[in-house]
């Protein structure tokens, strides 16, 4: 392989919350582009999460990221646990003296979400388990990981979240607990951007669209082979992207020179195909927040938006 293949060759990354969905697939496309991949999350072949889904598994992540060209490496690992992320950070500076690429994906509340309550009909320990899932963990990681990121210019921190700036700060994600959740990686991303200016480092927040994750085909009661199938009940799906669009938008990030342009902004999968040229994994360019806004005032064709 050359380097206009793999031009990630080299390069540390840690994908914190690669077990499924997003995480995964970008913990695999930046090992499709030649990276060594930490991979973390709490399900193992072992053991399993309070999401309760044995059918992946960090083990299985690491496996799909070298498959794919790069080196993975699965580290079990409770972000919420700040000894747990200390020793992870600790092993990657032992194996591999740097870190030039962390992503903070974790999640895993899907489980907690309910709609069409409001704040104080909603039940308070999920509200708050949301908050740790989705913000503690990711302030943790920060804290620990970052001092290992900034021992060379030019890293790379990438928060993954639900939604652009631009259509968070004007839609109410109908469950206070979940909009608090999603609008905190946009600040995070905003803020260590700022304070990664002086250490040469850039700061994004990415999010995909409706994203078909493996949890959410099960849901829809289909496969990632089948997917259109769900089109006949709710068309808008067809709007809808796979895994793989948001994994190429990071690795296309990560192996950017010029990608502190970028800094302290909100980026969504789509728009980052548009800049970078790639595609998701069945040849479309998916946009499903501009379908989103553009259903506010209209129907649009899903054609248009694909």
């Amino acid at each position: 392989m050359t380097t206009a293949t793999t031009p990630l060759r080299g390069r540390i990354c840690l994908v914190a919350g690669a077990t499924r969905g997003a995480g995964r697939a970008i913990a695999v496309q930046l090992g499709a582009a030649g990276a060594t991949v930490y991979v973390t999350g709490r399900t193992t072949r072992e053991r399993l999460s309070e999401v309760g889904r044995a059918t992946e598994n960090i083990e299985e992540t690491a496996e799909l990221v070298t498959a794919a060209g790069g080196e993975g490496i699965a580290v079990p690992t409770d972000h919420l646990e700040p000894d747990q992320v200390r020793a992870l950070v600790e092993r990657i500076d032992r194996e591999q003296g740097r870190l030039d690429v962390l992503v903070n994906d974790v999640w895993g509340g899907e489980h907690l979400v309910t709609f069409g309550k409001k704040t104080w009909e909603n039940d308070l320990d999920g509200g708050l388990r949301m908050l740790e899932l989705g913000v503690k963990t990711h302030a943790i990681t920060s804290h620990l990981a970052v001092p290992l990121l900034i021992r060379n210019p030019g890293g790379l921190v990438v928060e993954v979240t639900d939604g652009t700036a631009a259509y968070n700060s004007t839609h109410f994600r109908e469950n206070l607990y979940y909009d608090l959740t999603k609008n905190a990686p946009i600040r995070m991303a905003f803020g260590l951007a700022k304070e990664l200016e002086e250490f040469g480092g850039t700061a994004v927040v990415v999010t995909p669209g409706w994203l078909r994750s493996e949890q959410m085909l099960a849901a829809f009661g289909v496969t990632e082979e089948n997917w259109r199938d769900a089109t006949e009940r709710i068309p808008d799906f067809g709007v809808s992207e796979s895994p793989v669009y948001v994994g190429r938008a990071v690795a296309a990030l990560a192996a950017d020179p010029d990608r502190h342009r970028w800094t302290g902004r909100s980026l969504s999968s789509a728009q980052l195909a548009g800049e970078y040229g790639f595609t998701d994994a069945d040849g479309s360019r998916p946009d499903a927040w501009g379908f989103i806004v553009a259903s506010e005032t209209g129907k649009p064709d899903v054609a248009d938006y694909r």
